[in-house]
Formats: C-alpha cells, structure tokens, sequence
C-alpha cells in the first residue's frame, strides 16, 4: 500500500521550525521581507482553522550582532548574554508582522528539564494549550540565557519535535538550508539522491546523516533525524524543506522539494500508547458517576473520587478503578497524592479552599488518560 503523503493545507495543528540561517544575515541583521511573507503563511493556516506554533532560533544571532561579539565561537556567558538581547528583539520581529494579520502572538522559553520533568511537561503542554485556544500563535525557543549544557536541547529541530509531540501537532516542518533529506551531502556530493518520502528511519537512512552546511545553523543532518524519530513516536509527521523561498508553506503546499517522515498512526494514538506503557505510581477509586462520565469522554473530576492510594507527584501515572477495584483505565494526575486525598469528593470550585491556592478542574484530563 502506498504511504500517504502529508498535505500541510490539511494540517490540524503545525509547529514551524525557523532556523537563524533564514532569519538572520550576518551582514544586514534581520531579514525582514522574508519575515514578513512567513507571516503571510501563517494567516493563511489560521485561517483555515489550523493552530500554529512557530520554534524560532535567531535570539544569539541578532544579539551577538547588537553587541558586536563578532561570528566566532563564543563562551557560555557570551551566548547568554547575547540570547539576553536578542529574545526581545526576536519577539518583538514576530509581534510586528503577525500583528497587522490580527494575529497575537506569546514567547514561550523552554529547557529540556521543561519537557523532561512530567511535572514541568504537563505546565509547558496545558500552556501552550490554553495558548492555541485563544487563537494565540507562540514563539518558542531554547531559554538561552539560563540553560547549560546539561540541561539543553542544544538544536531547535529536536526542540520543535518535542513541542511538536507535547501539543500533539499532526505535522513539524523544518524550515532548512537543504529542499530534503539525501543519501550524502549534496554541497559535497554531486551524486547523492533526495529521498522523497520516508516511513521508517533504518540505521542505513542515520549512516547517510551529514554535518550543519550554515555557519549560523548548529543542526545538521544528525539532529533533524533524531528530530524525526521524536516526531513520528508522537505520531507527527515531519517534513525537511528549504526555507529560504518566500512564502514557504504556501512552497510545500504547492508541490516545492522536500522530505516527508510519515509515521504509522496519529498524535492521539501515539500519545495514549505512551501514557499505557507508563508503569502506575499509584490508584485512584472513582464512583460510579464518574465511571459514567469517563465512558462518555470527560476527564476525571475530584467530586467523583472516593478513595486515594500510593505516593504519587504532579504528572505521575496513575490506575483509575471502579467501586469493585477493576482497572478502567490509566491515566496522568494534575495533583500529587496528597493534594488528591485532600480534595476526592468535592467540587471543582471548592479546591481553592481545600487546597489554600487555584487548582485545575480536572484531577485526570481526558487528554493524559487511556481507558
């Protein structure tokens, strides 16, 4: 059976990786024109209902060029500092073009702890959720100015994969300085083949990965496969293209050279896999009520809890189980054990006081459940 291609015109939810090759010259800073028209590609998917996440690299580059730092390598301190100057001006970039579109626009800084941590994952996921509910489009990247070594991406193509699973996106496209994938580099090799569609990544596929061509870019080949593996776990289909043209999407939707990763199933069923595999942390018992209304797709409320067992945090898994003890379900908890001993049986609107701060409605959110 021949494998599907992805139409970006289709997408449900799209994350967008913008590299600082495409965003900054070295000469003129930032390349506005261009800017601008990626903004007229964004309209476009809003307006055709998609959510939109734009991951941005460009911070160090417009401000290692403010603070004159020159192109060499620089020290820790020297990038932050540099990141430090030049999120704003990134931010401000994206606020101003997308602005006369009606769209509004948020900066979302991330580390991996952010997405490593399930406490931190669930934060950033219902964030960037609440975020696309109000037709919000975020402007993610790596927080530069505080992250070190052991708790970097180091690459915004593995970035956008993650943001791209946490928001359980159907597609990722990489905005690049390559139109693809080949089987060696093609500014090396004159004989190297583009693939055009990939639906698995072999360990001959990672032995043709090559190294970063831009002198601005820090992703090679390498890093966009490890981003792809990411992505098609999560179920995301993920595309390579370059970026440079003006309007890219409207480029990719019309036919322009690239690579598709096509994964085997979907966002949803990627995610419940995940959470299905998890080993339980502890049990919560639920009445009968609330075995109904999980039947019928709705989260799992605390005024529907009857007993709390186990020690568990924030975002750690958990059985669901009926009255008699058997197992409905699996699911992420939004509260820590004792959080959820203190308010099993009440009302939403009575957690503040319960609890002494604003909690979430949901102890279990239909979304971080399989049943």
């Amino acid at each position: 059976m021949a494998t599907l291609i992805p139409d970006v015109a289709q997408a449900r939810r799209l994350v967008v990786k913008i590299g600082s090759a495409l965003l900054v010259d070295r000469d003129a800073g930032l390349k506005l024109g261009w800017l601008e028209a990626l903004a007229e590609d964004v309209a476009a998917a809003k307006a055709r209902g998609t959510d939109v996440i734009l991951v941005s690299s460009g911070s160090i580059a417009l401000g290692r060029r403010v603070l004159g730092l020159g192109y060499g390598s620089l020290a820790l301190e020297q990038s932050q500092a540099a990141a430090a100057v030049g999120q704003i001006r990134l931010a401000r970039a994206y606020e101003e073009v997308l602005a006369p579109h009606g769209i509004i626009t948020a900066q979302v800084l991330v580390t991996l702890e952010d997405t490593a941590d399930r406490r931190r994952y669930l934060n950033s996921r219902a964030t960037l959720e609440t975020l696309l509910g109000l037709g919000v489009v975020p402007i993610v990247n790596e927080n530069d100015t505080v992250a070190t070594d052991e708790i970097r991406f180091g690459d915004n193509d593995r970035l956008a994969a993650q943001i791209a699973v946490t928001v359980g996106a159907d597609q990722l496209i990489l905005l690049s300085d390559v139109d693809g994938f080949y089987s060696a580099n093609p500014k090396e090799d004159p004989s190297a083949v583009k693939f055009d569609v990939i639906d698995q990544i072999t360990p001959g596929i990672e032995a043709m990965a090559g190294d970063p061509i831009s002198g601005l870019s820090k992703g090679g080949m390498k890093t966009k496969l490890m981003a792809a593996k990411t992505a098609l776990a999560g179920g995301c289909a993920m595309a390579i293209m370059e970026g440079s043209v003006e309007r890219p999407l409207k480029a990719l939707a019309d036919g322009a050279s690239r690579t598709w990763f096509v994964p085997q199933g979907d966002p949803q069923a990627a995610r419940k896999r995940w959470i299905n595999a998890m080993k339980p942390r502890g049990q919560i018992r639920v009445d009968a009520g609330a075995v109904m209304a999980l039947a019928g797709g709705k989260s799992l409320l605390p005024a529907g809890v009857t007993q709390v067992a186990g020690a568990f945090g924030r975002g750690d898994p958990v059985e669901i189980v009926n009255a008699e003890g058997e197992v409905l379900g699996k699911g992420l908890t939004r509260y820590t054990s004792a959080e959820a001993r203190a308010i099993a049986g009440h009302r939403s609107n009575e957690i503040e006081a319960l609890l002494g701060y604003p909690g979430r409605a949901a102890l279990v959110h239909r979304d971080d459940m399989v049943l």
